[in-house]
């Protein structure tokens, strides 16, 4: 049975990454549209990480095994 681990530990990192985001952004007029697309940008390359990493896990058509008699 496969880990979760590695999808935790992936989910850790990026909340890591999104709190430094909303720290240590400049202060500024455009301050909150600054985080929020670093915050986008972190969550939408998780979540397509993730989507690539489980679906490499569960796929949905099996390989198809080839006899070497047939041509």
């Amino acid at each position: 049975m496969p880990s979760v681990l590695p999808v935790l530990f992936g989910l850790v990192i990026a909340v890591v990454l999104m709190a430094c985001a909303a720290i240590f952004t400049p202060k500024g007029p455009q301050q909150v549209l600054i985080r929020t697309s670093l915050m986008l940008a972190l969550a939408a390359c998780y979540l397509m990480w993730m989507v690539t990493y489980l679906a490499q896990l569960h796929p949905l058509i099996a390989p198809a095994r080839s006899l070497k008699g047939e041509s």
